[in-house]
């Protein structure tokens, strides 16, 4: 009976064996790959993800300058405002007034016979070495105003007969007139570049920097134009000063004056030369302009440019032989800095210059008091089509207000046009002759653009 137990239970765990090793060998079977749905899939998430990126990179670009706007605020630059010229003092001015003088103090008289004089200035002995150290001092003046003058390169490519290619560049020297946080301002005669596919500024020390013409004026033919500091070196971009532009140029104290001519009095770059001012009366026929020609002895090229400037080294005009006359062609010319001035400041903020249309004059004390013409800015032409000869003004006529301003001469009315923009309405007040005296007429005139 123990016998047939045990059988029966060797049977048992046979069998349990058997289940157990059945169980362990047993193989699963993985479900078949859907290739089709996998990369159906793949090609979804793929293209989500380029969605994805492509929004993001939208919404970054449109937001990035708003966030860096809102969280670092950029500074707008201060509008450019040159300071007003300094007077020259005349020996004149420098004798006091009878009314200037104290209660019971009598004049001072002071004699100098001419034995004196003859004997004073016969103390005086002047060497070559007071020649020298003369120019010396002049030359020192020269290389500390050279620095606030640059020279501009304006290139082209052009294709010649036989189909090559080759560049054609002009060359033009301009003067610094404004040194801002982001970018140096450059006063340059525009015909050399202004058709240039690239402009590039030549400093004083040698280095390079590219320009882009900001403004320029139809009427002097003169651009601002504007060079990143970025990109310019440290040393450079420290070193760079602006023009001193306070001199006067229409003081008459000035005829007779040294002058020094820096930039291409000679036509060629890095050029110097000394000279006087031989008159400084000169108008120049613009329209809506009252510019000063400020002439000079030195004889230089019909292609001059640069600058003129002072024994304190203040600019006093820009260089520009196109308006001498044909007797004195190479005699160095330079339009005044005095009526310049606004302009260069106008250009220098980037303002459009509005247009009237008129040439004129001033009246003169003969004309007032003998001819009964009124003081103001006497209208001695008008260009065709222009603002003015739209509104009805016509040449003899005397403006004496524009809008809100007193006009006493014709300065007054070029700086009044300049303080407008262009497509403005503006009231003018003028003076017409009668058949028995002046009339007074109210008109208003829609301002245009010079360009």
């Amino acid at each position: 009976m123990n016998g047939e137990k045990q059988k029966k239970n060797a049977g048992i765990e046979n069998g349990v064996q058997k289940q157990d090793s059945d169980f362990i060998t047993e193989t699963i079977k993985q479900r078949p790959i859907n290739k089709r749905k996998l990369l159906r899939q793949t090609l979804i998430t793929a293209a989500m993800a380029v969605v994805f990126s492509l929004v993001a990179c939208l919404t970054f670009l449109l937001l990035e300058p708003v966030i860096s706007n809102w969280l670092y605020p950029e500074e707008e630059p201060e509008p450019i405002e040159f300071l007003e010229e300094t007077e020259e003092m005349l020996p004149e001015d420098m004798i006091a007034d009878d009314s200037e003088m104290g209660q019971g103090e009598a004049p001072v008289e002071i004699t100098i016979q001419d034995e004196q004089i003859e004997k004073i200035l016969d103390s005086i002995q002047l060497d070559m070495e007071d020649y020298a150290a003369m120019y010396n001092s002049m030359s020192e003046i020269a290389a500390q105003a050279g620095k606030s003058v640059v020279m501009v390169t304006g290139s082209v490519s052009n294709v010649d007969w036989f189909n090559d290619p080759y560049e054609s560049k002009g060359q033009t020297s301009g003067v610094i007139v404004a040194k801002q946080p982001k970018e140096i301002l450059i006063l340059v005669n525009y015909e050399k570049v202004i058709d240039a596919e690239s402009i590039v500024v030549t400093f004083w020390d040698g280095t390079h920097g590219e320009a882009r013409i900001q403004e320029k004026d139809a009427n002097t033919k003169l651009a601002v134009i504007s060079v990143p500091v970025e990109g310019m070196g440290k040393e450079t971009a420290d070193a760079v000063t602006a023009a001193d532009l306070t001199a006067s140029s229409s003081n008459r104290a000035i005829i007779g004056k040294p002058v020094i001519a820096i930039g291409s009095p000679l036509g060629n770059g890095d050029s110097i030369c000394y000279g006087v001012i031989t008159s400084n009366n000169g108008v120049l026929n613009m329209v809506d302009s009252y510019y000063k020609l400020v002439t000079t002895n030195i004889y230089g090229s019909q292609k001059a440019s640069g600058v003129l400037v002072n024994m304190k080294g203040q600019v006093l005009g820009i260089i520009d032989n196109s308006h001498n006359g044909d007797d004195m062609k190479n005699l160095v010319s330079a339009i005044g800095i005095t009526e310049l001035r606004k302009v260069v400041e106008r250009m220098s903020n980037g303002n459009k210059q509005a247009y009237l249309g008129t040439h004129g004059t001033d009246v003169t004390v003969d004309a007032n008091e003998n001819l009964g013409v009124p003081y103001g800015a006497y209208i001695t032409e008008i260009e065709m089509d222009s603002p003015a000869m739209e509104a009805g003004i016509q040449s003899g006529d005397v403006i004496v207000k524009m809008k809100d301003k007193e006009i006493h001469n014709y300065g007054d009315l070029v700086n009044a046009v300049m303080e407008r923009q262009p497509n403005e309405s503006v009231s003018i007040t003028l003076m017409r002759q009668g058949p028995e005296e002046y009339v007074q007429m109210e008109m208003n005139v829609i301002l245009g653009d010079f360009d």
